[in-house]
């Protein structure tokens, strides 16, 4: 067998679930798997990339990698893969996944399959599926005379194998590749919230214009705190400047997969379907009967939010004790 480099995420010192995901992966398929990760904290989850099957951890720790420099991260991860000896690359299909990557691809002259759901590898053969027209269909990719073969994988879509405490793999560090680059970053500026981004999170309660005016999601916010959720919203409402575009849910939002997605006051447009279609297990709350989101969801409820959520709320609290 050969070699499959997993492009890890992690945040606050911990390894994101789209990583385990795609390692465990790795680890079935029988190659050796050789976990990259960047970042000055990049260290403190070395031990953990062993313990979910990582063979080889290659860290860039510069400081220079704390922020991203998409000249600088494609150079230096598009290097390292060449000299690897791996033919597939496994990465998340987040924000930073999806700019970085096509970059990589580009430099490496090597094809790239974007939000996929499901992965088989079969020694070198490796197929992808991925959803396409909206999610109305799906299809299965495979690669052709291509050098490397890289995958982003959605989050929440494949299984994560339990940890082995007692694993250890050796720890390579590697400086940035120099170069004549044109992009300084000066500054990131992130969000406050220490919630889980929509992309990572397990449970999701999202609101859309049935929720009638922006103070309303507050309602929203007291339910996600009892779930441990992550609050989303459609288009409409980010439209209408109620929350920030980073809460987004839909083809021109975020994708997610969660265990669990309520939709509240959401009429089930198309666009929004497809960025929520993965999610396992979904429950709908609207006051319209004839909602197309009815048609997606697993369980259903008819009546006004302002009623059915502070309910819901307290009865989950209730049981959840």
């Amino acid at each position: 067998m050969g070699k499959i480099i997993v492009f890890t995420e992690y945040h606050q010192g911990s390894l994101k679930r789209s990583a385990k995901e795609l390692l465990t992966a790795a680890k079935n398929s029988g190659h050796t798997v050789v976990a990259v990760a960047v970042g000055s904290k990049s260290s403190e989850i070395a031990k953990e990339l062993a313990q979910y099957g990582a063979a080889e951890v290659h860290l860039f720790k510069e400081s220079l990698f704390d922020q991203y420099n998409p000249e600088v991260f494609s150079t230096s991860i598009s290097d390292l893969i060449k000299k690897s000896g791996a033919e597939i690359v496994l990465a998340s299909a987040s924000s930073l996944g999806k700019d970085l990557f096509p970059r990589v691809a580009a430099q490496l002259d090597s094809g790239i399959a974007s939000d996929c759901t499901s992965l088989s590898i079969k020694g070198s053969d490796l197929v992808a599926t991925k959803p396409v027209y909206s999610g109305k269909c799906s299809a299965k990719i495979g690669f052709e005379n291509s050098p490397f073969k890289i995958v982003l994988m959605r989050a929440n879509q494949l299984p994560v194998g339990e940890p082995n405490s007692s694993a250890s793999a050796p720890v390579i560090e590697h400086q940035a590749v120099s170069g004549d680059f044109k992009t300084l970053i000066k500054e990131i500026v992130k969000g406050a919230t220490e919630k889980l981004d929509l992309t990572e999170a397990n449970i999701i309660v999202s609101g859309g214009r049935g929720m009638k005016e922006a103070g309303n999601f507050k309602l929203l916010q007291d339910l996600a705190e009892v779930l441990g959720a992550t609050v989303g919203a459609s288009r409409a409402v980010v439209d209408a400047g109620w929350v920030p575009h980073e809460m987004q849910v839909g083809q021109t939002g975020k994708t997610v997969a969660p265990s669990l997605y309520i939709a509240v006051g959401i009429s089930g447009a198309i666009q929004h379907i497809a960025g929520m279609s993965g999610s396992k297990v979904i429950v709908a709350i609207n006051s319209d009967p004839n909602a197309p989101i009815f048609q997606k969801a697993n369980y259903g409820i008819v009546g006004d939010f302002a009623d059915v959520v502070p309910k819901l709320k307290d009865e989950l609290k209730r049981v959840l004790k």
